[in-house]
C-alpha cells in the first residue's frame, strides 16, 4: 500500500479513504447472529449498549480499569487507556518532542496549536500501529490512541512545580489554546476521531504537590466560576473533547472524582457526553488519603455514580464486591461502560480505520521536526535587550556557561517522548559561531549538592587526545560479545533510552561500554554515580560498572549502600534511582575510566553523574568568559527539580514545588563572578515555571525566557541570539519580583494573584515580551459603540512594523468592565507576522461572555455601563496600547 498522510490538510482524501470498507474477522459471539455492536449503521451509541449487554460483571470490572483485557469472544483486544501527549507522545520511545506546554502557551498561536495537535496524533497513531504489529493481541500503556492531555489547569501560583505543563495564569489564554489542541487531535469527524484529547485535572488542581491526595479546596463561586472552570467549559463545549480527567485533590469536602460537579456542570450545564478518567489512583486516595470510605467497594461505587466511568489504577476490581453489597447495580456500570465502549468505536478500535494504515515513518518526520523547530523558535520570550545587546554578531567571541547548555532533560520537559537528535544549545553556538570562536564550562550545577552528568570537559577519549567525551562501544547483546556493531565518541553520557535503543538496536537488547579519560577540576571529595533507576517489583535488576583507575568504584550494590537518592523519581518511579558513591580524587591528572552498560531496565535516564565541588566549576566558567567577547549563561532548572510529586529537597524546592522563585545559589554565584570580569552578559533561562532574580533583570545585557523547548531548542536557541529568529513569544504567566509578594501557596483565593487581581510591582508582566523590531498601532474601531448586552461586536486595528526587520506581533486585546474587581483582561489574541514596514488590519470578536463578569454568588452577567477596549503589544500600563470605548445596556445573564 503505497505510504498514507492523513492530515488536515487533506479532508477530500481521507473521506474517500474512509469510505472504503474495512473488514475485520467475525467474533466467537457473533458467529450465529449478527451482533448489533457489529453493525455500523448504527450510532456508536446503540452499538455500545449492545457489546456491553454481552459482558459479565468480571469483564465489567476489568473493562473500567485503565489496563483493560481482552474479551476474545467479542472480538476486543486488549488496551491501555493509559497514554500521555502532553508536548508530544510521550514515554512510548521515539517521538517528535515539542516544546514543554507552557511553552507552547508562550507562543499565543492558536493555529500552531492546531497544527501541532494534528501531527502529535499522527504519531500516536502511528505508534500505536506499530505495537499492534509487534502484538496483534492489543496494546499496552503509552500506546492507545486516546490521550491524558492537555493539562488546562490554571497557573495560578508560580510555586507549583506542574506548572510547566499547563497554558498559564490566565483562563482565555488557556481556554482558546486548549480547544485548538483539542481539535487538532480529535479531527473534525465525529463518527471517527484520530484521537481523543482528555483536558485535566477537573476542576480546581495546582498543588501543593505534596499534599495533592488528601487535599480539600473550599473554593468561593466566584473563584470557581472566574477562574478555574472556564478553561474546562471552552474545552468541553467549545473544542468538544470527547474524555475528561478528574483531580486528587477534594472540592468542596467532596474527593474530586465523586464531586458533583461531574453531574451538575460537566453534564447537566455543558452537555458533556463523553467518558471521565480519574488521575490514577485517586479513587483510591479516597479510601487512603481523603480517608472518606472504609474500602476500595464503598469509593468505587461512590465514584462510579457520580460519573467517574474508568479508574487509572486497579481500585475498580472491587467492583463486584460492591454489586454484590448492594451498593451499586449492574446498571449503573452500563453506564459508563457505554461511554468507553462507545470511545473505542469512534477511535476505530472495533472496526478498523483507514488510520489503521498511517506508518512508523511519521515518527519524526521531517514535517514533524520542521514543526517542532518552528514552535521553539516561537515560543522565545525576549525579556530584556539593554542597548540592543542582542542579536549577536556574527563575529564575536562566545563563552557558553551553564548547567543547562548541554543537558538532555532541559530540552525535554517531563511528560516527555525520547527526542531523536537533540539540538542542544552548546552545539548550535558553535555551528553558528565555529567552534574556534566559542569557549564552554559548564560552571555551576543547578543547585549546590545535585549529581548532574558530568561535563564533556571533563571527559577524553584518551590522555593524550583533544577529543572531549567517551568512546563508546555498542554491542547488539546483553554480554559485550563480538566485535561491536557501532563505535562512536559520546561528548556526554546522558541518554534516555525509555522504550527504545539507539539507531539500529532493540531496546532492552543492547550493551554499551564506554571507556577513556576523566579528568577533575581540582582535588577533593566528589560523588560518582550512574543514573539508573531502580527496578519496579519483578523487573531485572539495573545492570552497570564504573571503574576509576581499574577500580571498581560504581556498582548497584555499592550505590545501595550508599543510601537512597529520591532526587528524580519525579512521581514516574516506583523507587528512586541509584545513589552516588563517594569518591576521592586526590590531583586534576587524567584518570582512566570504564563504564559497562548493559540496559536490561526501562528507565528514562542513563548518565555518568556527579557531585562535584562548586568553586572550582566557577573557576571554570570565570575562565571561558574572560577568553570571551560574550558570555551566554544557560541557568534556570529541570524537571528534577520542578515537576510532579517528587521526592526532592534541595534548598528552595519540596516535593515537586519550589519554596523560592529565586535563581538557586549556585547559579546566582557564577552569574556574578562572569559578571565581574566585566564582559557582556547574555541569560538564557530555561526553565517551566518563572525565576524571579531582580539581581539577573537589573545586571543582565538580555534575557531570553527559552522554557524547556524540546528536541529543536539549541538550534531555536541560536536562531534567537544570532537575529535568524526574531523573538515574538510573550509570558503566559507574570513574573513576580519575589516570593513574598505572593499569598499562601495552600490558599485557592485568586486575591493577589495573577494579573488580573495582583496590585504590586512585577518583575515582568502576563503578555510581555520584546522584538528586534518595532510596531504601531493606529486608533481601533469598533463594529458597534453602543450594544445591548448578550450581543457582540469586533474590535479592528491596523498594526504596523515601523522597524527594518521582519517580526511577530502578538495583538492583544484587554477590557476594562465597568465595576470589575479585576484589572483589565484578556479578551482577545491573535499573532501576526509582518514584513519591515508592512502594515495590517486585525479584527477581534467581543462575544457576550468575554464582555461578562462574574458575581460573588458566581452568575456570569454582561452588565451596563461603559467599556474600554485596549489593544496592543501588551497589558495596557505596562505597553504602549490604544484604546476604544464602548457603551453596553441592559443585562444579559449567561449560562454556566
Amino acid at each position: 500500500m503505497p505510504r498514507l498522510l492523513l492530515t488536515s490538510a487533506a479532508p477530500f482524501v481521507l473521506a474517500l479513504i474512509l469510505a472504503q470498507p474495512v473488514h475485520a474477522a467475525t467474533p466467537e459471539a457473533c458467529a450465529s447472529a449478527p451482533c448489533a455492536f457489529l453493525d455500523k449503521s448504527l450510532t456508536p451509541e446503540v452499538r455500545a449498549k449492545d457489546l456491553v449487554s454481552r459482558m459479565t460483571l468480571e469483564e465489567k470490572a476489568a473493562q473500567m480499569q485503565d489496563n483493560a483485557p481482552a474479551i476474545s469472544r467479542l472480538g476486543l483486544k486488549r488496551y491501555g487507556w493509559w497514554n500521555e501527549v502532553l508536548h508530544g507522545v510521550a514515554r512510548a520511545g521515539d517521538a517528535t518532542v515539542y516544546p514543554q506546554a507552557i511553552g507552547l502557551a508562550a507562543t499565543w498561536d492558536t493555529a500552531l496549536m492546531g497544527r501541532i495537535g494534528d501531527a502529535i496524533a499522527t504519531e500516536g497513531r502511528a505508534s500505536h500501529n506499530a505495537a499492534l504489529m509487534r502484538d496483534p493481541s492489543g496494546t499496552d500503556r503509552y500506546f492507545g490512541v486516546n490521550y491524558w492531555s492537555p493539562n488546562i489547569n490554571i497557573f495560578r501560583d508560580p510555586r507549583w512545580g506542574r506548572g510547566q505543563e499547563t497554558y498559564g495564569e490566565d483562563p482565555f489564554l488557556t481556554g482558546h489554546m486548549a480547544v485548538s489542541f483539542i481539535h487538532g487531535i480529535q479531527g473534525d469527524n465525529p463518527l471517527l476521531y484520530k484521537g481523543v484529547a482528555t483536558p485535566k485535572h477537573f476542576a480546581v488542581h495546582s498543588g501543593p504537590e505534596p499534599l495533592r491526595h488528601g487535599f480539600n479546596v473550599d473554593a468561593s463561586p466566584f473563584d470557581l466560576e472566574d477562574t478555574y472552570l472556564p478553561a474546562f467549559r471552552s474545552a468541553i463545549v467549545d473544542g468538544k473533547a470527547d474524555s475528561l480527567m478528574c483531580a486528587y485533590n477534594a472540592i468542596d469536602g467532596y474527593p474530586a472524582c465523586e464531586s458533583p460537579l461531574l453531574q451538575n456542570r460537566l453534564r447537566d450545564d455543558w452537555g458533556f457526553k463523553g467518558f471521565i478518567v480519574t488521575d490514577c489512583d485517586s479513587i483510591d486516595d479516597m479510601v487512603t488519603g481523603h480517608k472518606k470510605y472504609a474500602d476500595a467497594a464503598s469509593a468505587s461505587a461512590a465514584a462510579i455514580k457520580a460519573g467517574a466511568d474508568l479508574d487509572c489504577g486497579t481500585t475498580y476490581k472491587a467492583i463486584p464486591e460492591a454489586v454484590t453489597r448492594g451498593l451499586i447495580t449492574q446498571a449503573d456500570l452500563d453506564v459508563s461502560l457505554e461511554r468507553l465502549m462507545a470511545a473505542r468505536i469512534r477511535m476505530g478500535l472495533i472496526d478498523g480505520s483507514a488510520y489503521d494504515q498511517i506508518p512508523a515513518s511519521e515518527i519524526n518526520s521531517s514535517a514533524h521536526r520542521a514543526l517542532a523547530l518552528k514552535t521553539a523558535e516561537e515560543s522565545m520570550v525576549l525579556l530584556s535587550n539593554r542597548g540592543n545587546t542582542l542579536p549577536l554578531k556574527g563575529t564575536e567571541k562566545i563563552a557558553v556557561i551553564g548547567p543547562n547548555a548541554q543537558l538532555l532533560q532541559s530540552l525535554e520537559g517531563n511528560y516527555t517522548g525520547v527526542p531523536v537528535n537533540p539540538s542542544y544549545p552548546l552545539d548550535a553556538l558553535k555551528t553558528a559561531f565555529s567552534a574556534a570562536n566559542v569557549s564552554y564550562a559548564a560552571g555551576a550545577p543547578l543547585t549546590e549538592g545535585m549529581r548532574t552528568p558530568v561535563p564533556t570537559t571533563f571527559l577524553k577519549t584518551s590522555a593524550g587526545s583533544s577529543e572531549n567525551g567517551l568512546k563508546g562501544e555498542y554491542f547488539d547483546n546483553l554480554t559485550f560479545a563480538g566485535t561491536p556493531k557501532m563505535t562512536r565518541t559520546d561528548p556526554v553520557i546522558n541518554f534516555d533510552f525509555y522504550r527504545t535503543a539507539p539507531e539500529g538496536f532493540k531496546p532492552l537488547g543492547f550493551s554499551i561500554r564506554w571507556t577513556g579519560v576523566i579528568t577533575p577540576p581540582a582535588p577533593g571529595k566528589y560523588q560518582i554515580g550512574f543514573r539508573m533507576q531502580t527496578p519496579r517489583p519483578g523487573q531485572p535488576a539495573p545492570d552497570v560498572k564504573v571503574w576509576i583507575d581499574g577500580k571498581l568504584v560504581v556498582t548497584p550494590e555499592l550505590s545501595a549502600a550508599a543510601g537512597r537518592d529520591e532526587a528524580y523519581c519525579g512521581g514516574a518511579c516506583a523507587k528512586p534511582p541509584m545513589a552516588p558513591v563517594a569518591y576521592e580524587f586526590t590531583d586534576t591528572k587524567p584518570h582512566d575510566i570504564r563504564i559497562d552498560y548493559v540496559r536490561t531496565v526501562e528507565d528514562r535516564a542513563s548518565s555518568l553523574d556527579w557531585i562535584a565541588p562548586v568553586p572550582p566549576l566557577i573557576d571554570g566558567a570565570v575562565e571561558a568568559a574572560k577568553q570571551s567577547d560574550t558570555v551566554v549563561a544557560f541557568v534556570g532548572l529541570s524537571p528534577d527539580l520542578e515537576g510532579e510529586e517528587m521526592a526532592v529537597s534541595f534548598p528552595g524546592f519540596k516535593g515537586g514545588d519550589r519554596t523560592s522563585l529565586a535563581l538557586p545559589e549556585a547559579q546566582q554565584k557564577m552569574l556574578e563572578a562572569v559578571k565581574a570580569t566585566g564582559k557582556k552578559l547574555v541569560v538564557v533561562y530555561m526553565t517551566g515555571g518563572a525565576i524571579s532574580d531582580p539581581w539577573v533583570s537589573e545586571n543582565a545585557d538580555a534575557v531570553l525566557q527559552a522554557w524547556y523547548a524540546g528536541e529543536a531548542g539549541g538550534e531555536a536557541i541560536a536562531n534567537t541570539l544570532t537575529g535568524k529568529n526574531n523573538p515574538g513569544g510573550r509570558l503566559p504567566y507574570t513574573i513576580y519580583r519575589d516570593v513574598a509578594d505572593l499569598p499562601s501557596f495552600e490558599d485557592y483565593s485568586m486575591k493577589g494573584r495573577t494579573y488580573r487581581y495582583f496590585k504590586g510591582l512585577v518583575l515582568y508582566p502576563f503578555g510581555h515580551g520584546l522584538s528586534y523590531t518595532n510596531f504601531t498601532y493606529d486608533k481601533p474601531t469598533l463594529s458597534a459603540k453602543t450594544l445591548k448586552a448578550g450581543d457582540a461586536a469586533k474590535a479592528s486595528v491596523t498594526v504596523r512594523n515601523s522597524g527594518k526587520v521582519d517580526g511577530d506581533e502578538v495583538v492583544q486585546l484587554y477590557l476594562a468592565k465597568p465595576g470589575d474587581t479585576a484589572n483589565p483582561v484578556l479578551a482577545g489574541f491573535t499573532r501576526v507576522s509582518l514584513k519591515a514596514g508592512e502594515g495590517r488590519t486585525v479584527s477581534l470578536p467581543l462575544d457576550a461572555r468575554a464582555l461578562s463578569q462574574v458575581g460573588q454568588d458566581g452568575s456570569r452577567k454582561v452588565l451596563p455601563g461603559e467599556y474600554t477596549v485596549s489593544l496592543g503589544g501588551g497589558q495596557p500600563g505596562f505597553a504602549a496600547t490604544v484604546s476604544a470605548e464602548l457603551t453596553v445596556t441592559r443585562t444579559a445573564v449567561l449560562p454556566k
